[in-house]
């Protein structure tokens, strides 16, 4: 399959779903679209509670698109690049909407920021997580707010700094991450499924003005999160960053 961004409304669940080949590793146009459907679900009368979900089966999102990053020549290009996650966490975050998250599989990065920045995440038990960006000299700047909201800052600590290890679903959960692990997607579906039915037909005033309170004292997200974006914008162009990629791509 193409990668994807698709939204599908009824009964006053929008669905926004995405897809690409590479593990759901999220290029710079696919990171506009979902933030875009989100905004756009947001601003609609007839929608009443949004669901962010990938398409596939074992990857949920493997962050930002590898061959953009290495493309990167400048600081202006990794600006842009960076931010990619950066506006769809704030996309999430200024949504008057609730946002349930799908968590299917692996989430690596950025797939890690959106599993945070969601109101209310379900995964299966094949869902583990892992922060890789320090291992190639950048960090996870955009998507630590997000992360360090829903984890703390030792369970951020702890995925940040060993960023070479896989932490289960369990341990997620455990951090607050995930409300809920299920055995296998079905499982989750349904519980999906219940909670954005039961939403759907609760009050959206008071959802909107619940959701204010949850996401109080981020105000400064839209500046904060561009501020880490020049951050790792920077870091990507080191001769550190550069080795390590190459080292990778050498793999």
């Amino acid at each position: 399959m193409e990668a994807f961004v698709k939204s599908e409304s009824s009964d006053g669940i929008c669905t926004v779903e995405f897809f690409h080949p590479a593990s759901n590793s999220l290029p710079g146009a696919i990171l506009a679209s979902i933030a875009d459907a989100i905004t756009t679900a947001g601003k609609d009368d007839a929608i009443k509670v949004i669901i962010l979900k990938s398409a596939g089966e074992r990857a949920f999102c493997a962050g930002a698109s590898f061959d953009e990053l290495v493309a990167i020549s400048n600081e202006e290009e990794g600006l842009q690049f960076f931010s990619g996650f950066a506006n769809v966490i704030n996309a999430i975050r200024k949504c008057p909407k609730f946002v349930i998250g799908r968590v299917q599989g692996k989430a690596v990065g950025g797939g890690v920021g959106l599993a945070a920045a969601v109101d209310h995440c379900f995964a299966t038990k094949f869902a583990a997580v892992k922060l890789s960006e320090l291992a190639v000299g950048i960090g996870p700047f955009v998507v630590g707010p997000a992360v360090e909201r829903k984890l703390g800052t030792s369970g951020f600590a702890q995925l940040t700094i060993d960023a070479t290890s896989w932490k289960d679903a369990n341990w997620a959960a455990q951090y607050g991450l995930y409300s809920e692990v299920h055995d296998d997607a079905e499982s989750m579906d349904n519980a999906v499924k219940t909670l954005a039915e039961k939403l759907a037909s609760s009050s959206p005033e008071a959802m909107s003005e619940l959701k204010k309170v949850l996401w109080k004292r981020t105000e400064d997200w839209d500046e904060l999160l561009k501020e880490r974006a020049a951050i790792s914008g920077r870091l990507v162009l080191s001769d550190f960053t550069r080795n390590a990629i190459a080292e990778f791509k050498a793999k």
